[in-house]
């Protein structure tokens, strides 16, 4: 081989290496209230949060500078030691939320590539001072409020601030926090449909976040994605037939009394209609088995996400799936 031909050829290599390489998304601009309001000496808190009234101007937060019942409920919050201990953790524990930042902005760069219909513009944080795990996370079509620290709730007690129980302590950790908004950004995108929604309703559409979230954070595990712990994820795993089987055996599936299907919806230590010992089964069994479906469906039917979304007959994606449970 001649010298002219190795030359062709080693510039045909390198071009094909240059049109494989990745160009890392950059890092999503987070807008942090906490950082606003922990920062600004108590005289300057009014007038500083007016000059931020455009970067912090959503539906997803109420503030009103210009009001002086408003002015004072902030400054006694901003004043309370025990929210500053709360912004102390949240300080320690995320700092400049650079890695965060990254994290987020490869993950939304992948949701419009898996989905280009869902956009999310801006993501802001904020100290709630209160314990509300069940709105950590806000999400609307297009924007997206954290909650900082429900990630910071020390699990040294069986109880932390506010009352937390141990179960809750043990989800409201940093690795959550990006699957967690995700996850979020996906549910208000998936389609109900109308009327009560049944179990397997609940049980498809926690799957169908879960599975967005999937494919957005390839590298984060299911027990991740789940909140699950190490033993309750293998829990699942192990029993995922047995919970199955429950449910059909009970007429469960297409059953939208709240009352009777929440123990396999809500968080909870374990699911209480397994019996198990305390700590050992796992919660919200339906996400498990519904990610299951979804995953089985995708892969048969084709479907984009966002026609995944669109469809609300949740029989025609059970069937379609062709599901079987540890298959």
């Amino acid at each position: 081989m001649n010298r002219a031909t190795l030359l062709v050829l080693s510039s045909y290599l390198l071009l094909l290496l240059a049109g494989c390489t990745h160009t890392p998304p950059q890092p999503v601009h987070l807008h942090r209230l906490e950082k606003v309001m922990f920062a600004t000496p108590p005289d300057q808190l009014q007038q500083t949060l007016k000059n931020h009234a455009d970067e912090f101007s959503t539906p997803l937060l109420t503030l009103y500078p210009d009001d002086p019942a408003f002015m004072q409920q902030v400054e006694g919050f901003v004043a309370d030691p025990v929210v500053h201990r709360l912004y102390e953790l949240v300080d320690s524990t995320f700092g400049d939320m650079q890695q965060q930042s990254e994290q987020l902005g490869d993950a939304l760069a992948r949701m419009r590539e898996a989905c280009p219909a869902i956009r999310y513009d801006k993501l802001y944080t904020y100290i709630s001072g209160t314990f509300d795990y069940a709105n950590r996370i806000v999400a609307n079509s297009h924007e997206c409020l954290v909650s900082l620290d429900q990630y910071v709730l020390p699990s040294t007690a069986q109880y932390s601030y506010f009352g937390t129980p141990l179960y809750i302590v043990r989800q409201s950790q940093p690795q959550y926090l990006v699957p967690d908004c995700i996850a979020a950004m996906a549910r208000e995108h998936i389609a109900m449909p109308d009327g009560e929604p049944s179990l397997l309703d609940y049980m498809l559409a926690e799957g169908k976040a879960l599975y967005l979230t999937s494919l957005c954070l390839p590298q984060t595990p299911d027990s991740i994605l789940l909140r699950y712990s190490s033993e309750q994820y293998a829990w699942m795993q192990h029993n995922e037939e047995h919970v199955w089987t429950f449910f059909l055996q009970n007429n469960l599936l297409f059953q939208n009394d709240y009352l009777s299907i929440h123990n396999f919806i809500d968080e909870a230590p374990q699911t209480n209609a397994f019996r198990a010992k305390e700590g050992t089964s796992a919660p919200r069994t339906t996400q498990y088995i519904g990610l299951r479906i979804v995953r089985q469906y995708m892969k048969k039917s084709g479907a984009t996400v966002q026609q995944l979304f669109a469809e609300t007959n949740s029989q025609k994606i059970l069937n379609e799936s062709n599901y079987r449970p540890n298959r």
